[in-house]
C-alpha cells in the first residue's frame, strides 16, 4: 500500500458541551460536530474508507452518485489517493455543489430528477470505465468508517450518553452507528432517528415492516432523499432500541436557524432534523408516549453537517416557512 493510501482522510471531530442547546431541554446535550470534516460532513468517514479498500484491489476510477456530501466526500478521497473520478448528481443539484465537485478535480455529470435515476447511470459508467461504484450509504465498508465516530465519543465521553440522536437518509450514517455503539459496548444506548415529511422512508419502512420507495422527495432536506432505505437500517431496527421520528421541514429549517444564531455554525436542512430533537422537544413527547425511558440526564447530537447550503438559501427557506 502506497503512502496516500496509508492516510487518513477523515479527521477527529470535537465532542462538545452545548450550554445553548442545553437551555432547551432537561439534561445536558452534546454536539459531535462532523461538520468539521474537511469535507463538511460525516460522509468523508465511511466514503474514504470504501474508496481505500477498493484502490487497494487496483481501482483506477471512482464512481460516485449523490448531489452533495457523498460525491464531494468520494472526490476528495479520489483527489488524495490519486485516482479519477466522476461524480453522477440529479437535475436538482445547486450549481455551487457541483463546482465543489469540480474542484476536487471530478468529472461532473447530472441525470435525473432524483439520486436513484442518478446512481443508475452512476452504475452505467463504473461497467463501462472498469471503474468502481461508490454507493453513498449501502455498504459494509461504509458503515464499519461511520462507526469510528461513536468510538471517538467513547473515549471523549466520561458517562455513557443516555440517548443518541441523529438522522436517517438511506441509512448509512445510522447503521454506522449501531455498528460503533455495539464496538464501544453501548448497546443499552437508545437511538432516534429523524427525518423530514417528504423524505421519510425508513419511517415508512418501519411502520410497514419492509421496505418501501417513495415515488419523489418533496422536503427541502435534499441530503435525506434516498427513495429507499438500506435493507441493513431496517434490520437494525429489530435488533436495538430506535425511535424513528417524522418532522416537517419547518421544524428542521427552523433548527438550522437558531443552531446558527447559537453557535455560529451553518449546516443543511438535513442536519437540522437532527437539531430538531432538542428544538422541537422530541424526547419530551417521546417520554410522554413511553416510549422512552424517563430519565435522562445526557444526550448526544450528532452535528453531520452538509455541503448543499448557502447563507442565501437558509434566508429563502425562513421566507418560505414564514421563521
Amino acid at each position: 500500500m502506497s503512502d496516500k493510501q496509508k492516510q487518513q482522510l477523515y479527521v477527529r471531530t470535537p465532542l462538545i458541551e452545548s450550554t445553548a442547546l442545553s437551555k432547551h431541554a432537561p439534561f445536558k446535550v452534546y454536539l459531535k460536530l462532523e461538520n468539521t470534516q474537511p469535507t463538511g460532513s460525516f460522509k468523508i468517514r465511511g466514503i474514504s474508507n470504501l474508496c481505500k479498500k477498493a484502490i487497494e484491489k487496483g481501482s483506477k476510477h471512482i464512481v460516485s452518485s449523490s448531489g452533495g456530501n457523498a460525491g464531494i466526500a468520494a472526490a476528495y478521497a479520489a483527489r488524495k489517493l490519486g485516482v479519477k473520478a466522476t461524480v453522477v448528481i440529479p437535475k436538482s443539484t445547486p450549481e455551487f455543489v457541483a463546482q465543489k465537485l469540480r474542484d476536487e478535480n471530478a468529472t461532473v455529470e447530472y441525470h435525473g430528477k432524483v439520486w436513484d435515476e442518478a446512481n443508475k447511470r452512476a452504475l452505467e459508467i463504473a461497467s463501462q470505465s472498469n471503474g468502481t461504484i461508490i454507493h453513498p450509504f449501502d455498504h459494509p465498508d461504509i458503515w464499519q468508517g461511520h462507526s469510528s465516530m461513536i468510538e471517538e465519543i467513547a473515549d471523549d465521553m466520561t458517562h455513557k450518553p443516555d440517548v443518541l440522536i441523529t438522522v436517517v437518509g438511506g441509512g448509512g450514517l445510522f447503521c454506522g452507528v449501531i455498528e460503533g455503539l455495539k464496538k464501544v459496548g453501548w448497546n443499552d444506548v437508545p437511538v432516534i432517528t429523524i427525518e423530514t415529511v417528504g423524505a421519510d422512508c425508513y419511517n415508512a419502512a418501519v411502520k410497514k415492516g419492509e421496505l418501501v420507495t417513495l415515488d419523489d422527495i418533496t422536503s427541502v432536506a435534499k441530503c435525506l432523499g434516498a427513495l429507499t432505505a438500506c435493507q441493513q437500517a431496517l434490520d437494525y431496527y429489530s435488533q436495538h432500541e430506535v425511535h424513528s421520528v417524522v418532522i416537517s421541514d419547518k421544524e428542521a429549517v427552523d433548527a438550522c436557524l437558531r443552531f446558527t444564531d447559537e453557535h455560529r455554525i451553518l449546516v443543511e436542512p438535513a442536519c437540522g432534523a437532527a437539531l430538531a430533537g432538542i428544538y422541537s422537544n422530541v424526547i419530551p413527547k417521546l417520554q410522554e408516549q413511553g416510549k422512552l425511558q424517563t430519565v435522562i440526564q445526557s444526550a448526544v447530537v450528532i452535528v453531520c453537517g452538509g455541503c448543499s447550503i448557502t447563507l442565501e438559501m437558509l434566508n429563502k427557506y425562513k421566507s418560505k416557512f414564514g421563521l
